[in-house]
């Protein structure tokens, strides 16, 4: 009876085993994963998406690989610069599978293997490369050159290396304490020389503004006295032009009937006036002494002197 309990348990647990062993010969792959397959210890074939069977006690799963695009993570590390500066670098590695028996049986670890790659490609370039060059704008550069170095060496591994993005360096905290400093002096001296700058074109726009203003005052004043000018020599050339019509006036009249008269009468009043006004009270005068002889004194100044009586 005990042997018969033997024989059920026995058979039981070879049927539980059977049942297993079958049960794990079914694979469902994933998009974009793969399976590596070995038969007796050797590669036999590639099984992609979808559904598939092994050979029960032949064939076993060696290697699942995904065919995606993957981030893999580059920690950071110290890389000295070209000036003897410690800077700590990490960045992201973006891979991709090409070949699934290459990257199986070409490496031990892709992954790791392309980390380290990395790392060792960024520690030589920046060994060739100041400090400021490495901080500043060669970051484009040195993403370029490690990706192509990588990509490189990982051919025979079946693996593409698509970029490589550093995301930070970070310099010690001397170096970056002197950096704030210098920045804080290039920005003091860029204000101070924006003050300056602007302090000079205000002083070039008020000088400007007062050479504007002189030029326009001598434009003015040299206007004025233009215009006064021509208003004088108008106002001459009018009184010229007046005072010549009346001399002509008076020379026609003069050679009318009666005109020599009439101009030795003005010219008498006229005397006799000037003469008057010059004796005023307490007026010293000296009188010729032909004054009494008006005739003949009028005569000398309208130029027809009368000869003197016998």
């Amino acid at each position: 009876m005990e042997e018969n309990y033997v024989i059920v348990a026995f058979w039981t647990i070879v049927t539980i085993y059977l049942a297993f062993k079958i049960f794990r010969c079914i694979r469902i792959i994933p998009a974009q994963d793969v399976l590596i397959v070995e038969r007796l210890g050797k590669y036999n074939r590639t099984l992609r998406a979808g559904f598939h069977l092994l050979v029960p006690f032949v064939d076993r799963d060696a290697y699942y690989l995904s065919l995606k695009e993957q981030a893999i993570d580059v920690q950071p590390q110290i890389c000295i610069t070209h000036d003897n500066v410690q800077v700590k670098v990490d960045g992201v590695l973006y891979i991709k599978v090409i070949d699934p028996v290459r990257a199986a049986y070409g490496i031990q670890d892709y992954k790791f293997a392309s980390i380290q790659l990395a790392q060792t490609t960024m520690r030589s370039i920046i060994g060739t490369m100041e400090l400021d060059k490495t901080i500043g704008g060669e970051k484009d550069m040195i993403n370029s050159t490690i990706v192509a170095a990588v990509d490189q060496a990982s051919d025979p591994w079946g693996i593409k290396v698509n970029r490589y993005e550093i995301l930070n360096i970070v310099p010690p905290k001397s170096v970056l304490d002197a950096m704030e400093k210098e920045k804080k002096a290039q920005i003091s001296k860029r204000s101070q020389i924006l003050l300056s700058e602007g302090e000079r074109d205000s002083r070039i726009n008020r000088s400007l503004g007062l050479k504007e203003e002189a030029i326009n005052k001598s434009e003015g004043e040299k206007q004025r006295r233009i215009n006064s000018a021509e208003g004088k020599a108008a106002e001459i050339e009018s009184l010229a032009q007046a005072s010549a019509k009346g001399i002509e006036s008076i020379a026609v009249s003069i050679t009318d009937q009666g005109g020599e008269s009439a101009v030795k009468l003005q010219i008498t009043k006229s005397f006799i006036s000037n003469f008057l006004s010059l004796a005023k009270e307490n007026t010293e005068i000296l009188i010729p002494a032909d004054v009494m002889n008006l005739p003949n004194l009028i005569s000398n100044l309208t130029g027809n002197p009368t000869k003197p009586k016998a």
